[in-house]
């Protein structure tokens, strides 16, 4: 859409719909609580490790990743012909029952291993504070995880709108918490040596490091019903209401997420970050460990538990409507059944998982990530030049970016594996 069209767009819409509500700040809300999760506190370590450099471009190249891709995945949501289509109708819709019965498992896959690093990480968190902070004995993990698991089940559990509520008490807490923190570890700043970077080592660390950052910034699984929601609510603007609903969310990331990464990796030394990663705790864990610092010691796993509960609350709502649309389309299986189905199963998995221990940063660039990567860069960037009302894009240097994160996220799955 040119300048011109978007301002015709504009001055079409009802005046109501042109203003900023409470509604498109309470979504602002909710997608940053599924995005602020285990991905943004183990960026840090993972970034950190590299050094100044690769930092350095993460910091240019997060808005763009994190804006356009998002804006493209709700543009295909939305060019259903059906007002109610969810994800998996839309790629039926325009692939056909076969490749989008595959692209429907791949989305599921994406959002599923983001709740196994989240009930590890959140078991790991709480039992860094218990020993660390409060000077306790572990409780076995078997048990601490199945008790962590089983709550933040029971919250999904009490209806979508408890769960809207739940996002709007955790995240406003957890923003000045952060920004706090941020702000807080200043004065413990050590900038860098930079050097010239040696472009091998550095064009590596990169290209490993792009799935990372595509997980880190994820609220891929809420797409599906933030778009949903919004083509029920502004009807014909609902495109270009995602869209600055979906830009203001990006900024809000961007700001508060590399203060946040800058902050930590300015705190701690390459040597530190490496023992984190050893450690598989998040980055506030970590700091809370060896800054021998109220503030630290108590903020810092309060805000790690806050952003892991608010996100795993957001990706447990996509797995959920995802695996629901998977069984019942494939089999008779009721939606009532399914979900309960799907609710059980889901609720081992991530148990044996956060009782297992499994690298986190492993799992983000290994599995997450690229696949992520291939529903929110790559799948939407095809449909461009298949979906008769997307193929206005075709052309645009914005598409051809996406296409090409998306390829090296895909890309770095295959060197790891």
């Amino acid at each position: 859409m040119s300048n011109s069209q978007a301002g015709d767009a504009r001055s079409m819409m009802p005046e109501g719909h042109a203003r900023w509500t409470q509604h498109d700040t309470n979504w602002v809300l909710s997608l940053f609580g599924t995005a602020v999760g285990a991905g943004i506190l183990f960026l840090p370590i993972n970034i950190g490790i590299g050094g100044f450099w690769p930092l350095l471009i993460m910091a240019v190249l997060a808005f763009p990743m994190t804006y356009l891709a998002h804006r493209g995945l709700a543009r295909f949501v939305l060019s259903s012909k059906n007002s109610d289509s969810d994800f998996t109708d839309v790629v039926e819709e325009h692939f056909g029952a076969t490749s989008g019965r595959l692209i429907s498992l791949l989305y599921f896959f994406s959002i599923f291993p983001i709740l196994l690093i989240y009930g590890v990480g959140l078991t790991n968190t709480v039992d860094s504070f218990m020993v660390n902070q409060l000077g306790m004995e572990s409780l076995p993990r078997v048990l601490l995880s199945g008790v962590l698991v089983a709550g933040m089940i029971a919250i999904m559990l009490g209806g979508e709108k408890l769960l809207l509520r739940a996002f709007a008490i955790l995240v406003y807490p957890l923003v000045a918490v952060l920004l706090f923190l941020s702000l807080y570890l200043i004065p413990n700043w050590q900038l860098p040596a930079v050097s010239a970077p040696d472009i091998g080592s550095l064009s590596e660390t990169l290209w490993l490091s792009v799935p990372i950052i595509v997980f880190s910034f994820s609220h891929a699984a809420a797409i599906s019903s933030f778009a949903n929601t919004q083509r029920r609510h502004y009807k014909s603007e609902a495109i270009l209401k995602s869209e600055a609903i979906l830009r203001n969310t990006a900024l809000m990331l961007i700001a508060f997420v590399l203060l946040f990464v800058f902050s930590c990796i300015f705190s701690l030394t390459p040597e530190q970050m490496a023992e984190a990663k050893q450690a598989n705790v998040s980055v506030l864990s970590y700091l809370a460990n060896v800054y021998n610092n109220p503030f630290i010691e108590t903020l810092g796993p309060l805000v790690a538990f806050i952003a892991i509960t608010s996100s795993f609350l957001g990706h447990f709502l996509g797995a959920r409507e995802s695996f629901n649309g998977l069984v019942t389309k494939q089999t008779s299986i009721s939606l009532k059944a399914a979900d309960k189905l799907g609710v059980v199963l889901m609720f081992i998995s991530i148990w044996i998982c956060a009782v297992i221990n499994p690298s986190i940063l492993d799992m983000m660039g290994a599995i997450s990530g690229p696949i992520i990567a291939l529903i929110l860069f790559v799948m939407p960037t095809v449909a461009i030049y298949k979906v008769p009302a997307l193929q206005k894009y075709k052309g645009k240097l914005s598409t051809y970016f996406v296409l090409a994160v998306g390829l090296l996220a895909v890309s770095a799955l295959l060197f790891n594996m």
